[in-house]
């Protein structure tokens, strides 16, 4: 045992626990705890962000590349607040981050400290931390510090990863104890989770009925680092495979049995190919309303008539919004390898099908190739990211914004490796984007990352460009400009023919842009603009030549901005419209097969 304050114990044991940043402000709840990491025994680097949400995305970004957690820490009242948005988005996505916030000292609650929310609870910030957290804790003595650490940590990383969130008072962070410090290995179970053999006995013999099968795999299939298990079911059974956001990079895009992505902005082969199959695998997937194209059947998915396997570490995703024909809880990777085994003497010929697969790729590719290889200045979305996969090795890791430019990576870039494509999916926030592309570069050090985002999005958080001055973290910014938030403008014209403040404009109605490169230049980073479509290659090929931080801002025609939208997704049309837009919303929301 060794007496510790509550602050050494925490910096202690996130270094045994293998954590090797904590990002955050270090605002007077918790000038105790950051101290502790300049204490012999618990020294970790400390990444200073400009906005706690900020710290937040990051580690959740660094988790996401090197499948191990890091901390963010924050004061209490406004500073833990500010961390919500980036809790919410790690909570959606299955993400596991630790954020530590300080709180009232125990002898100071409910007195209206500075900072305190108290007008109903005394002390009511965990309340709002409950909604976006997979466990959380309000520490109220030093001696259950050990305990509550290594319990955080066995919440995180196992089961379905997310957040979690742990209060420790100021006092608690100051006082000291006599303590032994928790063994993580001693604490938390090593097992996976292996798929119940009937159950896999019973999928086997569902794909062998299939003449038309099809893999769906999510973000668990990344997460649980199952990647070779898709390749070897699609390449033993001879089953296309498509991607959902977070599962973009499960699965080799240059493979031929890759089908493309689904959902409402997914593509026209992978709607095609998912709709049309009579069995459905899905992976670590929780059909989503954008994966699903709002569950409108024929769409994006027809179940029934088609039949679902659907393997899930979280029974809570299983027959949730499609019934299953075998709900499989496991590790993908486990429940995969079993179904491959259980196939391992049989055979299967699919030329046809994977001919009529081959010819919906080429439809796409035909009609893909006009905004990707388009001439026009200013661009479309596409022409650059055509130009950035060209250039950028196969490795790059793209770290993608909300809006146009997520459905135009998801569409456009093709990713070879898994975690080397990571976007905000289930919660889409914007401002996401910057700090978590800094919190991947973090975690893969000697790989380009690329972060691609519009303009609106980018000024969310565009201040933290600095950390990769301050910290010499050389990431690429590719600041897609079309002058306002075009993917919300595009929806608002499809429902009602008119915008209301999407766009960025002067009083005269003419575009209203910061000048990005000279901001990017007044933060220390070495920024260009594009200004003719022959120099985006020479600058896109500069920036990665330059092993810098680099901010590129991109020209983008507001009218040819967005991704196609081969989907649907069910946002109602106002009473007032009664065209044919009524009679179409109608149609398809008769045709949803989640209810």
């Amino acid at each position: 045992m060794a007496k510790l304050t509550g602050s050494q114990i925490v910096a202690q044991t996130l270094k045994n626990y293998g954590v090797e940043y904590v990002a955050g402000i270090p605002g007077h709840g918790i000038w105790t705890l950051t101290d502790a990491f300049l204490e012999k025994d618990s020294e970790i680097h400390f990444i200073q962000v400009f906005h706690e949400q900020s710290a937040v995305h990051l580690a959740d970004g660094y988790y996401r590349v090197a499948g191990k957690p890091m901390a963010a820490v924050t004061s209490i009242g406004a500073g833990a607040s500010n961390t919500v948005i980036g809790m919410a988005t790690a909570f959606t996505d299955s993400t596991s981050v630790m954020l530590i916030t300080g709180g009232p000292p125990t002898h100071m609650r409910g007195h209206g400290l500075l900072q305190e929310l108290e007008r109903y609870t005394d002390n009511d910030f965990p309340k709002i931390a409950e909604a976006v957290s997979k466990r959380h804790w309000v520490v109220q003595r030093v001696e259950e510090l050990p305990f509550v650490m290594h319990r955080a940590f066995s919440a995180m990383v196992t089961g379905r990863p997310g957040p979690v969130h742990i209060e420790i008072p100021m006092d608690t962070q100051a006082e000291a104890a006599e303590v032994t410090l928790h063994d993580l290995e001693e604490r938390v179970p090593v097992g996976k989770v292996f798929p119940d053999p009937a159950a896999v006995s019973k999928a086997a013999d569902v794909l062998r009925s299939a003449k038309r099968p099809v893999i769906v795999i999510g973000g668990g299939v990344i997460t649980g680092e199952a990647s070779a298990e898709v390749l070897a079911l699609a390449e033993k059974w001879k089953i296309p495979v498509v991607t959902t956001w977070n599962g973009k990079s499960g699965f080799p895009e240059d493979h031929e049995l890759f089908a493309g992505s689904v959902g409402q902005t997914g593509t026209l082969c992978g709607n095609k190919v998912a709709s049309t199959a009579d069995v459905i695998l899905a992976v670590g997937c929780r059909f989503t309303d954008w994966s699903s194209s709002s569950y409108a059947k024929g769409v994006t998915f027809s179940i029934p008539p088609g039949r679902l396997i659907h393997i899930d570490i979280d029974p809570h995703e299983i027959g949730k919004n499609y019934p299953v024909a075998v709900g499989i809880v496991a590790d993908a990777k486990y429940a995969l390898a079993h179904i491959v085994d259980e196939l391992k003497n049989d055979s299967v010929d699919r030329a046809d099908y994977l001919d009529q697969v081959a010819g919906y790729k080429a439809e796409w590719e035909a009609k893909l190739s006009t905004r990707r290889d388009s001439d026009r200045f200013p661009f479309t979305s596409q022409r650059p990211l055509g130009a950035l996969r060209k250039i950028f090795p196969r490795d790059t890791i793209v770290v993608v914004g909300s809006g146009n430019t997520q459905g135009a990576v998801k569409q456009t870039f093709p990713v070879y490796e898994p975690r080397t494509h990571l976007t905000s999916g289930g919660f889409s926030s914007m401002g996401w984007a910057v700090p978590a592309a800094i919190g991947a570069k973090l975690a893969a050090p000697h790989r380009p990352v690329v972060c691609v985002l519009g303009d609106g999005d980018f000024l969310m958080t565009s201040q933290e460009i600095a950390i990769c001055v301050t910290n010499n973290i050389p990431v690429v910014f590719i600041v897609q400009n079309n002058a306002g938030y075009m993917s919300i403008r595009g929806g608002q014209r499809k429902q009602t023919n008119r915008h209301i403040g999407t766009e960025f404009n002067h009083p005269d109605g003419t575009p209203y842009s910061p000048d990005f490169e000279a901001l990017g230049k007044a933060f220390g980073l070495k920024s260009f603009r594009v200004n003719s479509n022959d120099e985006l290659e020479p600058i896109l090929q500069e920036a990665l030549d330059s092993n810098a931080p680099v901010l590129i801002e991109i020209p983008t025609d507001r009218d040819a901005a967005g991704p196609w939208v081969p989907g649907w997704w069910d946002f109602p049309i106002p009473a007032y419209i009664t065209d044919e837009r009524q009679d179409e919303y109608t149609q398809f929301r008769q045709s949803e097969q989640h209810l």
